[in-house]
C-alpha cells in the first residue's frame, strides 16, 4: 500500500504552518555552518540558504524512514501520525541523520560563502532569523499555506533592509525570483543564484583541476531560471573537461525528486534511470542542486564519484588547500 498522499502532504504542511519548516531543525543545526566565517547580521546583500542544504540529510533520514512504511500495514497509522505530529513534533525522530551527513551539507554552504569572498562579493547573512523557502510545500501544491510563509519571509527580509539575494541552489532561487513575485504586492528584492554571481564577478581560478566530468543540469535551473551557461563557463574556465550526457540542458532528466517525500520507489527508480545515462558518460559527474545530489548519490554508491559543483569550484578557485582556506578565506 503506498504512503497515504493527503495525511503525508499533512505533516509537511502543519510543520511549516507550527513549526515554520516542513521538517524543523533547530537554530544551531541551521546556522552552524556559519560558525567561524564572521558574517556579517542582514547587511543590504545576504546570502540566502533557504535551508534546502540544512534539511537535505534530515529529508533523506525521513525518506528512508517513510520507505520502510510504503506498502506495509504500518501506513495505516500515518492518519493517526498526523494527529499526534500537530502536539509532538514527531518527525524530529523519524529524521535523525548521521553527524557526517550534516558536516558534508554544511561544507557546501562554506563552499559557497568562500567562493562569494574570493569573488570580492560583500554579503551578510540572517542566521537564526533566516526561514525555510517552502519548496516543498510548492512543489506539493499547497498553495494558500506557501502564500502566508512566503510574506513571512519577505518581511523578515524587509525588516533587515535587504535589497539583494544570493541564493544557494535552484529551487530557492525559483521560489525568490519566480514564484514570491506572484504572490507578494510590491516584491522587489534583486535576486541571483551564487553561480550568477561569481561569472558576473569573473572570479580567476588559482590551479587546474585537469579532469572530466559529466554535468547534470537542475530541471529548476534549465527550465525555469534559464542558469544554464553559467555553471558550464565556471567549470570549463576551472580546467574541467564538461562532458554532456543524454537529457542535458533544458532537455535534462530528472533525479527522482522531490517526489521521494510522497513515493519513495519511484524517486529511486528515477534516479536510477538518470544515474545509468550519466555512468556512460563519465566516472565524475557535477550536481549543483541539493535534491539531485542525495537523489543521484542513493542511485550511484560508489559507483559514481558525484559532487556538488562548489565542490569541485573550491579547489579550483580557491587554491589546493581548501580544507583550511573554507574557514579562514582563500
Amino acid at each position: 500500500m503506498p504512503l497515504p498522499t493527503g495525511d503525508t502532504i499533512g505533516i509537511l504542511a502543519d510543520n511549516l504552518r507550527k513549526r515554520k519548516s516542513v521538517l524543523p531543525i533547530s537554530a544551531g543545526n541551521a546556522t552552524k555552518w556559519a560558525s567561524g566565517l564572521s558574517l556579517p547580521r542582514g547587511t543590504k546583500t545576504v546570502l540566502y540558504t533557504g535551508m534546502m542544504y540544512q534539511l537535505i540529510p534530515y529529508i533523506a533520514a525521513m525518506s528512508k524512514a517513510q520507505a520502510g512504511l510504503e506498502d506495509s500495514f504500518l501506513v495505516n497509522f500515518i492518519k493517526l501520525g498526523r494527529q499526534v505530529n500537530k502536539v509532538v513534533n514527531i518527525s524530529a525522530f523519524m529524521a535523525m541523520p548521521s553527524k557526517s551527513m550534516k558536516e558534508a551539507y554544511n561544507q557546501i554552504l562554506v563552499n559557497i560563502a568562500t567562493l562569494l569572498q574570493q569573488a570580492g562579493v560583500q554579503f551578510g547573512y540572517l542566521y537564526e532569523e533566516e526561514l525555510y523557502s517552502g519548496a516543498l510545500i510548492y512543489d506539493l501544491g499547497v498553495d494558500d499555506l506557501l502564500n502566508e510563509h512566503a510574506h513571512k519571509v519577505y518581511n523578515t527580509f524587509k525588516k533587515h533592509g535587504v535589497k539583494n539575494v544570493i541564493t544557494v541552489d535552484p529551487h530557492t532561487t525559483n521560489m525568490l525570483r519566480s514564484v514570491y513575485p506572484t504572490m507578494i504586492k510590491g516584491y522587489d528584492l534583486k535576486v541571483k543564484s551564487y553561480l550568477e554571481v561569481l561569472v558576473e564577478r569573473k572570479i580567476q581560478p588559482q590551479n587546474s583541476l585537469n579532469l572530466e566530468a559529466v554535468i547534470h543540469d537542475s530541471c529548476v535551473y534549465a527550465r525555469y531560471e534559464n542558469v544554464l551557461n553559467e555553471q558550464r563557463t565556471l567549470l570549463t574556465n576551472a580546467g574541467m573537461d564538461v562532458k554532456e550526457p543524454e537529457n542535458s540542458g533544458k532537455f535534462t532528466l530528472c533525479c527522482g525528486g522531490p517526489a521521494e517525500s510522497l513515493y519513495p520507489k519511484k524517486a529511486k527508480a528515477g534516479a536510477q534511470k538518470r544515474f545509468d545515462q550519466l555512468i556512460k558518460v563519465s566516472s565524475n559527474a557535477v550536481t549543483m542542486c541539493p535534491i539531485c545530489f542525495v537523489n543521484l548519490q542513493k542511485a550511484a554508491g560508489d559507483r559514481l564519484h558525484l559532487g556538488d559543483i562548489s565542490t569541485y569550484l573550491v579547489q579550483a578557485y580557491c587554491g589546493a588547500g581548501k580544507a583550511r582556506a573554507t574557514r579562514q578565506g582563500c
